[in-house]
């Protein structure tokens, strides 16, 4: 080979290295990320901090809250539960609340005591309070989705005076079509985007054969929380850790800008084969490693 020829060569394999160590910078890793307590719910009740320990080794960042109750995390004054997560390194950014609905005397809800909890929230360091979950009886009608699309936005703006975003969190009924409407476009469509965020779970929305993309086309920075939670390739499509599922989260990940994602949470819900723990750890350790 000729000099001239050689230098050539060279130079076009420098230029081909280069331009693949750019295409691999172009990918992004996901930092720290939290864990919805929901997924060990029974561990929590049992012993919340020997659960919290094991999370914080596994690499876990911060916890989103499934157990208050009148002042109580978990059984615990907020203030013993917020030093607990203090040692451990964790943060609650989060806390899922319900409606009231079906125990109006139980203070602490949306209905009942918004004001305090929002207060003992904001004092354990919270950013945002998010509606969890619709009673069945509760969710039968389009007028039922209007009553709460008014009911959130008082309580977005309620939550604003504590430093608070508002939010829900979706399951799969939300996008079943009431009267020829989507439920979920109800919420979207009738709450103040200032006051009211959405808690994107992305298992659910594939469960109910949605597509978050179009969402995120038509409300761009209305879903800043997500619950990341994957779906196994049976027919049952039942929970499974994340990344040994169907879902493809590098292509979900790659719009996280658009939705406006700002944190998200592991979550699931049951187990097949795996004890709670070694799950959460196995959905953490795929997330780590995610390039997207």
């Amino acid at each position: 080979m000729k000099r001239r020829e050689f230098l050539e060569n060279t130079s076009y394999a420098a230029g081909a290295l280069m331009f693949l160590q750019c295409k691999i910078e172009e990918y992004k890793k996901l930092g720290d990320f939290g864990i919805q307590l929901w997924s060990v719910r029974d561990l929590m009740a049992d012993d919340p901090a020997t659960t919290l320990k094991v999370i914080s080794d596994i690499g876990y960042t911060d916890v989103e809250c499934a157990g208050y109750y009148e002042g109580r995390i978990y059984d615990l004054p907020k203030k013993e539960f917020g030093s607990l997560l203090n040692d451990l390194g964790l943060t609650m950014r989060s806390s899922h609340v319900g409606t009231g609905f079906g125990e109006p005397d139980r203070k602490g809800t949306m209905t009942n005591g918004w004001e305090s909890f929002c207060e003992d929230i904001k004092s354990l360091g919270g950013q945002s309070v998010v509606c969890g979950y619709f009673q069945e009886e509760e969710r039968k009608s389009l007028d039922d989705y209007k009553r709460h699309a008014e009911l959130f936005n008082k309580c977005g703006e309620k939550a604003k005076e504590y430093d608070l975003q508002f939010a829900h969190h979706n399951h799969d009924f939300e996008f079943f079509p009431i009267d020829g409407k989507v439920p979920y476009d109800v919420l979207l469509e009738e709450t103040d985007p200032g006051y009211v965020k959405f808690e994107m779970d992305h298992y659910w929305v594939r469960k109910a054969d949605a597509n978050p993309f179009e969402y995120f086309d038509k409300y761009p920075g209305r879903f800043p929380f997500w619950h990341v939670k994957d779906m196994d390739d049976t027919e049952e499509r039942f929970f499974t850790e994340v990344g040994s599922g169907i879902i493809d989260w590098v292509q979900i990940f790659q719009k996280a800008d658009q939705s406006g994602l700002k944190y998200f949470y592991v979550e699931q819900d049951d187990y097949k084969t795996l004890e709670p723990l070694v799950s959460i750890r196995k959905s953490h350790d795929y997330l780590k490693k995610l390039k997207y």
